[in-house]
């Protein structure tokens, strides 16, 4: 299943299609290819996917995915569950 999560823009480095971005996935970080987004900035979300960032989006639509990721965490928890017993 391919996926494409948000995550929080903490520093950039670098320029044009080798600039990147430590991202902080709900505190995980990564560094990502900001090649695809070069607006982005410090303090931006944008959506990750395969370590690119492919497209800016707003705090509100970010912290929507976060909660539907939590969800879906916890529906996977019940999944687990239903099926042990």
């Amino acid at each position: 299943m391919c996926l494409a999560v948000p995550g929080k823009i903490m520093s950039t480095t670098g320029d044009d299609l080798s600039r990147s971005a430590r991202v902080n996935f709900g505190g995980i970080v990564k560094e990502v290819n900001l090649a695809y987004v070069p607006e982005a900035e410090v303090g931006d979300y944008v959506v990750v996917h395969v370590g690119f960032a492919i497209s800016k989006l707003d705090e509100a639509e970010a912290n929507r995915v976060f909660e539907y990721l939590k969800e879906m965490g916890e529906l996977a928890e019940f999944d687990d569950g239903e099926m042990s017993s």
